[in-house]
Formats: structure tokens, sequence, C-alpha cells
């Protein structure tokens, strides 16, 4: 059923009204969310370099008491998830980013920027060129963390404009179907996959590159494909959910055989401790849309399990990025009558449903 679909450009989620209506009111929430996100992740990488207790890195510059009292009461945008997906998108690797940053170019270039931002204060120059003496690598795996810092930002500023742009031509009629939700997606991200990736900081009013443009990195090899594998598709297992005790292999032993991602997570437990896409729902639930907002206080349950309803409609829209993925990355135009790229097509598509087989699909289309 689902190849038959894939191989006639139809989206993996059914088209309905109410499918149409989730799909596109927790985009707009996530699109917001995506914005605060992205904005961070960057001002960490740019204002944060190499600095190694940033106490502050969740306040864009801006402390205030007023702030940090939200802080503290957790009434404020749980940056952590960011951090979260930017880790995961660093330990499963992938793409061009990931090769570059370990290259012999990279760690050269660098250094520039690490010895000028050592140099300039006495406990930069006694205690972190110390910890650099004693872990030849303790640097240069700073910097590149704040590499994904920046790649992750500058990905899910695309994202946020493209989804928040969604909702806009829904509210103004002009999106009404599933297939257009995904047609919109798609061609975001086609439009976006050239983009460049580039990363520099200013240290003592000299801007040192990180990630050159010479570097030939872009948005959709480098950083969409290898977020979606690591985040949609691999993950990371959650505490509490799964026993981390070897002995009871549990957990997979390769990394590629991880199913953790957006696409296989248990819906019921998010809102438990440990869990970190509750951060998530948490976030996206201050900003749902009236419609949605309403549609979910009109069941049984009502606020009571918000952010389990939250998390199924967000993988009902995942599906349909996914989707919208699996069509743009297609090694023939989808339809085509040609049967050598018929074929080819075929192979393709059943690669990516092979993978999706233990996925939460049968569920969003239930």
């Amino acid at each position: 059923m689902y190849l038959d679909r894939l191989m006639n450009g139809v989206p993996l989620l059914p088209d309905t009204r109410d499918n149409v209506e989730e799909v596109v009111g927790i985009l707009k929430s996530y699109g917001v969310v995506l914005d605060a996100y992205s904005n961070n992740l960057i001002y960490i990488a740019d204002e944060q370099f190499l600095v190694l207790f940033p106490f502050y890195k969740y306040f864009n510059g801006e402390v205030t008491l007023p702030k940090l009292l939200k802080h503290w009461w957790h009434d404020r945008i749980n940056f952590e998830y960011a951090e979260y997906c930017m880790r995961t998108m660093m330990w499963h690797g992938g793409g061009g980013l990931d090769r570059y940053l370990d290259s012999p170019e990279f760690v050269e270039l660098i250094r520039h920027a690490i010895n000028a931002k050592t140099k300039s204060d006495l406990f930069a120059r006694v205690f972190v060129r110390g910890l650099d003496r004693l872990s030849g690598d303790f640097l240069n795996e700073q910097v590149r963390q704040l590499a994904y810092y920046s790649a992750l930002g500058q990905f899910w500023r695309v994202m946020s404009d493209m989804f928040i742009t969604l909702s806009d031509k829904f509210d103004a009629g002009e999106i009404q179907t599933i297939p257009e939700v995904v047609t919109h997606i798609q061609d975001g991200l086609v439009a976006a996959a050239s983009l460049p990736i580039t990363y520099g900081v200013n240290i003592n009013g000299q801007h040192y590159d990180i990630l050159p443009k010479s570097a030939g990195l872009t948005f959709l090899m480098d950083t969409a494909v290898p977020y979606v594998e690591a985040v949609f598709f691999r993950g990371t297992p959650f505490p509490g959910t799964v026993s981390f005790n070897a002995q009871a292999h549990q957990i997979p032993y390769d990394l590629p055989d991880f199913a953790y991602g957006a696409l296989y997570a248990d819906p019921v437990p998010i809102g438990g401790a440990g869990i970190p896409p509750t951060q998530l729902m948490q976030d996206m639930r201050h900003y749902l849309p009236d419609y949605l907002q309403k549609r979910y206080l009109n069941t049984p349950r009502g606020e009571m399990d918000l952010r389990v309803k939250i998390c199924q409609s967000f993988q009902k829209s995942m599906f349909c990025v996914t989707s919208a993925a699996i069509f743009g990355l297609a090694p023939h135009p989808v339809g085509t009558q040609v049967v050598a790229e018929q074929t080819a097509n075929r192979a393709y598509f059943i690669s990516w449903l092979d993978r999706l087989a233990t996925s939460r699909l049968d569920q969003v289309n239930g």
C-alpha cells in the first residue's frame, strides 16, 4: 500500500481535513519554537565561543532579573532540547559537515581562532591552554561542537520560515490538502538545497573562519539529510524506558540500528522525566493556533494529556516532512513512465519503507 502511494507521489499521511489542521497547526507552533531555538544556537556559536562555563548562554546576551526569575521557574523556552538535537546530530554524524570537521584543513584553520581566544586573558592562557596540552583534541572538539550549534541553527532558520509560511498560506486558503502541505515543504527544501552553511567568529576585532564557504557545505546534503537521519530515525534511547545495562541487550550495539527518533517514539511517555521530547512538546503548547487548541480541548481528557496529543500531531507532521524528503531525494521524477526509472525509484522507495517498518506509520494512519 505505502509503496504504491510513494510511486504515485502520494504522501505517507492520509489526506483528511483533520490531518491537515493537525499538521499545519502543529507546524505553526513548531515554527515559532524553532525560531527561538535557531536564534539561541547561533548566539551560542557566535558569542560564547570557547566560553567553557557559559552560565547565561540561554539569555541571548540579555541577562535581567525578570528573565532570571522566569528561567529558574522554568517559564521559558527549553533550549536544552535544541542542544539535545545538536548533540544527537553530532554524535551520529554523516554528511559533508561531519567529514570536514575531521579534516586536517579544519584543524589547521581553527587553531588560529583558538590561539587568538586563549591569549586574551590570564585564565585562558593558564587554565584553558593547560587543558589543551593535557588533551590535544580538547579545544578542537569544543569548536567542532560549536560548528554544529551554528549549522543546526542555520538549518532551523530555514525550516522555521518554511513552517510559518505554510501556516500563513493555510489561513489564506491557499493550502487545503496534505499533498499541498508536502509540496510546500518539498519546494522549500529544494529552494534552500544549495544555500551555503558557513560559520566564523570575531575575536578582538578580527574575523576567523570556522566553516568557510570554500568548504562547500550546503543546506540540504550537509545539514538537512544528516538531521533527518539523526533526529527522525536514529535518535538516542530515552532514560527510564530501556536498560542501559550492556548485558540486557536492550540497546543496539551498532548506531545505524538505533530507532529512537521522532518517527518511532511512543507518544504516551511524553511528559515523563528524562524524555527529551517532553521539552519540545512543552514549548509548542504555548504557541498552538486557536483551532488546534480547541480540537485538543474537545476530547475526553482535555488538557490532561495535552503533551501526548501534541506529540501525536507532531509525528503526523514529521511523516509529511519525511514524505517531502523522500520525494525530493528520489533518483528520478516521481510518477515517471520510463521503466528503468520506475525500477530505480521502486528500489529507492522500498529502502525507505524498510526503515519505516517499525515506525509509528501504521499508528498515524490508523
